[in-house]
């Protein structure tokens, strides 16, 4: 699935039509008893950074979504069916959150309590005004601080559909996403039945998962092997977790820049196996595109070791696979790229790494901070840069996803730090990222992006050497 924002995802012009969660069901949940499963740790420190952000006086949307077509004429109602049988199969979309003092509490509805409201927003002649209204209602609606944090669109049209959904954050990681397209068509095609006893079973509750990780977070101490690994790491990133080390054109303590969204083929399919095989024998094209990103920026910024945060799934069992929510954790790395020679030694470099730490991902990094007694103030939803790597080919409908235009839609709004993924996809290799909107960060990106898909080429034209 593509990863872009709402203004390249090919919106046109229909009827609109919106499904929130019915004030029967918001009235509902403010008589629910607190739920004793707690917020997961990046939950709590997602909506934490939100307070904190919106307390300064800046309004910084973050929410994430999915976009996918429906062809042929659609039936509302079914499709009505369909979204709410997929909002009771995975849990933490009928749980909220609500503060008592300082502390986040979590409450959850039963399904029999949660129905959809369905509205006419009217006809949208103009594929520019749509989109400006549906970024507007994503933003008032999908919103950290407010419960219910997530809406249904459809834009009908008399050939089909195309549905847009947003969630925020701590509903949903990319991976949600990618499974969003083909579980809706799958329940819609059902009809009714999807909705009968006997239909989609429950997937695993993300919100047990909370629980379990977080009493296995919260068993730990600061004399910890992964809290000292974190703590020696932050030491050497100058008491800070790493930004991207080139020049981004950014004032120190300056306000909260904007940001701005670049997103392109970086690869075709051939080229993309051809990179993957080359890379194999070190891990796989994960490991490829950060060793290609290190010695990049060693090019742009001069900097004599590439540190950053890798971003891993923590869904470490099966059962989670299906599981909606925000599985994600992330493991430090520090490449020597000053003294590299050469990609393959670029290659062994990170996966030496990623071996030693990619376990550390699966220990919450909120949790760590807090164990550090670093006050790594919360004023911008990143706390540090990365570069995310996803092989989605494997995902139920990636074969359909460019004939159906499936996104996933990321919110760019305001940021100091720069966030990039690639995602194999049947076609090739796709890249985002959102970066400060600044002149110098967007000619430093530019090169980036440039030097990564000379890279990626110069092993598919065999121009680098073999791996030995």
């Amino acid at each position: 699935m593509r990863i872009t924002d709402i203004q390249r995802c090919e919106v046109r012009p229909g009827r609109l039509v919106e499904w929130t969660l019915s004030p029967a069901t918001v009235a509902a949940a403010t008589a629910l008893p607190e739920d004793s499963r707690p917020p997961a740790y990046i939950q709590e420190s997602h909506i934490r950074t939100a307070k904190c952000v919106r307390e300064t006086g800046l309004f910084v949307p973050t929410w994430l979504g999915t976009a996918f077509d429906l062809p042929g004429p659609v039936d509302l109602d079914a499709l009505e069916r369909a979204l709410h049988a997929w909002t009771l199969r995975h849990e933490t979309l009928r749980s909220g959150f609500r503060w008592k003092g300082e502390e986040l509490c979590r409450f959850t509805l039963d399904a029999a309590d949660v129905s959809l409201h369905r509205e006419e927003a009217g006809h949208f002649p103009d594929a520019a005004g749509l989109v400006r209204h549906l970024q507007d209602r994503f933003d008032t609606v999908a919103d950290a601080l407010r419960w219910p944090n997530l809406i249904y669109t459809a834009v009908v049209r008399d050939d089909g559909a195309s549905v847009y959904m947003a969630f925020d954050h701590s509903n949903v990681d990319a991976y949600s996403l990618h499974r969003i397209p083909a579980e809706i068509q799958e329940l819609y095609a059902a009809g009714p039945a999807g909705t009968e006893p006997g239909g989609p079973a429950p997937a695993a509750s993300y919100i047990d998962f909370c629980e379990i990780e977080r009493a296995g977070a919260d068993g730990i101490d600061g004399r910890h092997a992964i809290v000292d690994r974190w703590r020696e790491f932050i030491r050497r990133c100058d008491g800070t977790l790493p930004a991207f080390p080139v020049d981004l054109g950014l004032t120190p303590g300056g306000p909260l820049p904007r940001q701005q969204m670049l997103c392109e083929p970086l690869a075709d399919a051939d080229a993309a196996a051809a990179f993957e095989a080359y890379c194999r024998p070190y891990g796989g094209s994960l490991v490829g595109v950060l060793a290609a990103t290190g010695l990049i920026v060693h090019e742009l910024g001069g900097q004599p070791v590439y540190r950053t945060v890798v971003p891993f799934h923590t869904r470490v069992k099966s059962r989670w696979t299906d599981s909606v929510g925000w599985y994600v954790g992330g493991a430090p790395i520090e490449v020597p790229v000053g003294r590299t020679r050469g990609f393959p030694e670029a290659l062994r470099a990170v996966r030496a790494e990623l071996q030693a730490n990619r376990s550390l991902a699966r220990m919450p990094l909120a949790r760590v901070l807090r164990l550090l007694g670093s006050d790594f103030r919360p004023t911008s939803p990143d706390l540090h840069s990365i570069v995310s790597y996803v092989d989605a080919r494997a995902f139920p409908g990636a074969e359909r996803w460019s004939g159906l235009k499936a996104y996933g839609l990321m919110r760019v709004s305001y940021g100091d730090q720069v966030c990039v993924w690639v995602n194999r996809l049947p076609e090739g290799l796709w890249l985002a990222s959102r970066y400060p909107d600044t002149d110098i960060a967007a000619k430093t990106m530019r090169l980036y992006v440039e030097r990564l898909r000379d890279r990626v080429a110069s092993v598919a034209d065999g121009s680098l050497p073999a791996v030995s």
